[in-house]
C-alpha cells in the first residue's frame, strides 16, 4: 500500500529527510524526481500540485503537505513503526508536551540549520543560496561572501548548541530517535559540503554515526565525500576549502 506520492530532488536534504524517515518505518512511497536544477519545480504542471514550487511535496489522497516539517510529522503520526497502520511511531508521540518539544527542534532546524549550515552547502555545492535568493550569477561576489560569513556564524552558533545539548543525551529529546533528529540530522550531517568543519564537535560525530547505525538508514549524496562538489566551489569565487581538511 502506498502512503502517497512524494515530489522530491535527489540532491535536496529536505527531500532526504522525508525518504530517510519512509525507509526508517518501512513504509512505501511513489517517488516523483524533479529536475530542481533546470527549475522543474516552477513549472505549470507542478505548480498546479503546490503553488509554493518547493520540494519535498507529499501527496496523500485528497491532501497535500509542502514542507519536510508537516511531512514528517504526518507520516510519523500516521503509521507506526516497521509499516504497521496504527501510528503513531516512535519517532513521534501521542503525548501534547512530547509533542512540543519535538516541533522545538524542527523549528531550530528551519531556523538555524536552514540559514546557517544549509545555505553554505546551497551555495558552494549546489551553485545558489536558494532559499528565495536564485542561483550565484544573480549576485556580485561582495554579496556571496556576505551570505557565506554569515552562514559560517550561524552553523557555528547551532553547532555548538546540538554539541551542548548532545552531551549527556545520546538523542535531541525523549531518549530516542524522533523526527526531530532526522530534521536536524541532514544539514549538520553536511556542512562540510559548505567549508564547516564538524571537527570541533565530538558530541555531534557521535551522534551522527548513531543515526547512521538506525535500521533502514541510507546516506545521501555529499555524505561520505564531502567535496564531491568542490569544483563547483569557484562558482562562489572559494578554489579550495578553508575549514576542511580534503
Amino acid at each position: 500500500m502506498s502512503a502517497g506520492t512524494l515530489y522530491t530532488f535527489i540532491g535536496s536534504g529536505n527531500s532526504y529527510k522525508v525518504r530517510l524517515l519512509e525507509a526508517l518505518l518501512g513504509i512505501k512511497l511513489q517517488h516523483v524526481e524533479l529536475d530542481f536544477l533546470a527549475d522543474e519545480q516552477h513549472q505549470p504542471t507542478f505548480l498546479a500540485i503546490n503553488p509554493r514550487g518547493e520540494v519535498p511535496c507529499l501527496v496523500d489522497g485528497d491532501k497535500m503537505f509542502a514542507d519536510s516539517s508537516s511531512i514528517l510529522t504526518w507520516l510519523a503520526g500516521k503509521w507506526g513503526d516497521g509499516g504497521k497502520q496504527n501510528g503513531p511511531s516512535s519517532y513521534w508521540s501521542s503525548d501534547l508536551y512530547e509533542q512540543a518539544q519535538i516541533i522545538d527542534w524542527l523549528s531550530f532546524a528551519n531556523s538555524w540549520v536552514q540559514y546557517g549550515v544549509f545555505t553554505n552547502r546551497a551555495i558552494l555545492s549546489y551553485n545558489g543560496p536558494y532559499n528565495g535568493l536564485d542561483n550565484n550569477q544573480q549576485w556580485p561576489q561582495e554579496k556571496l561572501d556576505v551570505f557565506l560569513e554569515e552562514g559560517e556564524l550561524r552553523g557555528n552558533y547551532s553547532l555548538k548548541v546540538l554539541n551542548k545539548q548532545l552531551d549527556k543525551n545520546d538523542w535531541l529529546v525523549l531518549g530516542r530517535p524522533t523526527i526531530a533528529d532526522i530534521s536536524v540530522f541532514v544539514y549538520i550531517a553536511l556542512a562540510e559540503m559548505g567549508d564547516i568543519s564538524l571537527q570541533p564537535y565530538p558530541n555531534v560525530l557521535a551522534w551522527i554515526e548513531r543515526i547512521k547505525k538506525l535500521p533502514g538508514f541510507f546516506p545521501i549524496e555529499g555524505l561520505d565525500d564531502a567535496l564531491l562538489h568542490v569544483e563547483r566551489w569557484k562558482s562562489a569565487g572559494r578554489s579550495a576549502p578553508r575549514n576542511v581538511k580534503k
